[in-house]
């Protein structure tokens, strides 16, 4: 083969016979700030064992509420998984079933949330929109509607991190990922507590738990204990690129999520490793 007909079958490039593993050579540009590709966004994650398996009592007043902030806002509602995937585990544990398995059995029941609130959601034109439409055509969704719901599992699947019998990147980790890949102006994880304690309110001695109204992920990470979100999501926050900080809310008080998209302060605000602008 002549030296001419190898040259035109070879980019040339820097990276070429190199992996992108490497932090030096990949520098030049993960230094740099991403394109916020939908800044205009809202993300809300509603829990499921919180909100959705409370039922009416707690999922109508919540859809009250969002529908008053349609005119507001343009939404992108996540739904995760309640006491029904915690019974998948259970059966697909004494089956033994490896950790990818499990994860998409309990994807579905956040899904099947997710179809519930957009049902409910659906005389101001909301629909359900899975993973491959919120990652491929959520802008023109969003053109057509204020608001679309979709599951907040992160579709890892039968690709999970096998380091626990339980998948450990469930609904709140899947929120915060899409959200600040797509560089929207925030998330407000929506659960039944005022926010982030020191120690579990619902324990024994939780009378004496103390509310934090604002810390960092990388505090938390050294806390032992039970969280509202998932641990994991501790662990990605510590990697954001544009999301700088998350509000939990409590659900269950009228007027808190429509207070945290406003920008005020009414929960835990935690800080992630983003860099401001």
């Amino acid at each position: 083969m002549t030296n001419a007909a190898n040259t035109i079958k070879h980019v040339a490039s820097p990276l070429a016979r190199q992996t992108l593993l490497d932090r030096d050579l990949t520098r030049p540009v993960s230094a740099k700030r991403p394109i916020r590709l939908l800044p205009w966004l809202q993300v809300i994650k509603i829990g499921g064992r919180s909100i959705m398996d409370r039922g009416p009592e707690a999922i109508l007043p919540v859809v009250e509420e969002i529908r008053k902030l349609l005119p507001e806002h343009r939404l992108l509602i996540l739904t995760g998984a309640g006491i029904r995937a915690r019974h998948l585990y259970g059966v697909g544990l004494d089956l033994g079933l490896p950790v990818g398995s499990l994860a998409p059995l309990a994807a579905t029941e956040a899904g099947q949330n997710g179809h519930i609130l957009a049902s409910l959601l659906a005389p101001e034109g909301v629909s359900y929109i899975e993973h491959p439409t919120v990652a491929n055509q959520l802008a023109i969704h969003l053109t057509a509607a204020r608001a679309v719901v979709g599951s907040a599992f992160p579709p890892y699947h039968h690709h999970e991190f096998p380091t626990s019998r339980i998948p450990p990147h469930r609904a709140d980790t899947g929120a915060f990922l899409i959200a600040d890949a797509l560089g929207a102006a925030g998330l407000t994880i929506v659960e039944d507590v005022d926010g982030v304690y020191d120690t579990d309110p619902n324990a024994p001695g939780g009378e004496k738990a103390h509310l934090l109204k604002e810390t960092r992920a990388a505090d938390l990470a050294k806390v032992e204990g039970t969280l509202p979100f998932d641990r994991a999501l501790l662990e990605v926050m510590a990697t954001a690129r544009q999301l700088e900080r998350v509000q939990v809310v409590n659900g269950l008080v009228p007027g808190r999520i429509t207070a945290a998209l406003r920008g005020e302060h009414v929960g835990t605000i935690v800080h992630t490793g983003a860099q401001a602008a």
